[in-house]
């Protein structure tokens, strides 16, 4: 009956009460010690953000990153300063191996179809223990950014440009008088490959190049040199015009090369001092700062006035005069 306080289950046992009861917040706190902040979704293996994560480092990893076995990672092949470069095709890589190229690593293609060039190729590889790779049509494609490869490509280091103080001390410790050539806005690597040629050829301690809007030592640069790329440093200045004043300073005297000379190559009287040759552009020849820094203007004597010269064949010309007044002098 109601109020029968001996029934069974009648009366709330001592202790069983439910509600709050001291120091309950440390229980669910002792729960979670030592598990730290919720990980984010991608890095749950269980979720599908994860997945997805996954798969998008797999596609980045195809198209650009670093894939088993094949070095060299996102952005091979493109060029940009202290990047490496990329020689595609058996001709190509061939010739830059004639002309002792320095190499980074040489890919050829799985199953390659072989021939003379691929002949010669694996021949001066393995005399110059160049490190080798296999790679597969689309390793090569992404290496090369998509260009005719024939199966065969080249990776090239960066070149190690000098200072020109560099240019100075080589001279020095030539024990002859600095023969330094300058080019002013000269933009084909070409052109730079051919003016090292030359310089090679007639003495020069080395070659000057603006940093900016202006051919820097590439592939195409190196193989035109025929290997004096290897022989002939080349220095870089962030400012043409003050890089002559500096070496104005230096005790060199510079001369510039230019249609509209004040004088005949022949008649230059500093090629026996210590000297800085500048080479204008074919187009627009010396700009207003740096000829106004020359000691003289000289320029090659043509036949007719309606001809021009390539800048470099005028640098050779000229170099080749230089070296002919010094050989006579000594």
């Amino acid at each position: 009956m109601a109020g029968n306080s001996k029934r069974a289950g009648a009366v709330r046992k001592a202790g069983s009460k439910k509600g709050a009861q001291v120091g309950t917040g440390g229980h669910s706190r002792k729960a979670l010690r030592g598990k730290g902040p919720t990980p984010k979704a991608e890095d749950r293996t269980y979720h599908p953000a994860h997945q997805r994560k996954a798969e998008a480092e797999k596609k980045r990893a195809v198209s650009g990153g670093r894939r088993p076995g094949v070095p060299g990672g996102r952005g091979a092949g493109r060029k940009g300063a202290g990047a490496t470069e990329v020689v595609a095709g058996r001709n190509a890589v061939l010739e830059a191996l004639r002309a002792e190229m320095p190499v980074e690593g040489i890919y050829l293609a799985s199953r390659l179809e072989s021939d003379d060039r691929t002949q010669e190729i694996l021949e001066i590889a393995h005399a110059r223990s160049h490190p080798m790779f296999e790679a597969s049509r689309l390793d090569l494609d992404r290496i090369t950014d998509g260009a005719v490869h024939q199966g065969v490509a080249m990776k090239v280091p960066p070149y190690d440009y000098k200072d020109t103080e560099d240019l100075l001390d080589a001279a020095a410790e030539a024990g002859e008088p600095p023969l330094i050539v300058a080019l002013d806005a000269i933009t084909d690597p070409r052109n730079l490959g051919a003016v090292l040629r030359s310089a090679g050829a007639f003495g020069a301690h080395g070659v000057l190049v603006p940093e900016r809007r202006a051919a820097g030592v590439t592939a195409s640069a190196w193989k035109v040199s025929a290997g004096a790329a290897a022989r002939v440093p080349v220095a870089r200045a962030t400012n043409l015009a003050r890089e002559l004043a500096e070496l104005k300073k230096s005790g060199c005297f510079v001369v510039g090369l230019d249609a509209g000379g004040d004088m005949p190559v022949g008649e230059l009287a500093y090629a026996t001092d210590p000297l800085v040759l500048v080479v204008g552009s074919e187009g627009k020849g010396l700009s207003r700062l740096v000829r106004d820094t020359c000691d003289a203007v000289v320029s090659i004597p043509m036949a007719t006035t309606t001809e021009s010269l390539n800048a470099a064949v005028a640098a050779g010309i000229t170099l080749y005069e230089v070296a002919k007044q010094r050989s006579d002098a000594s």
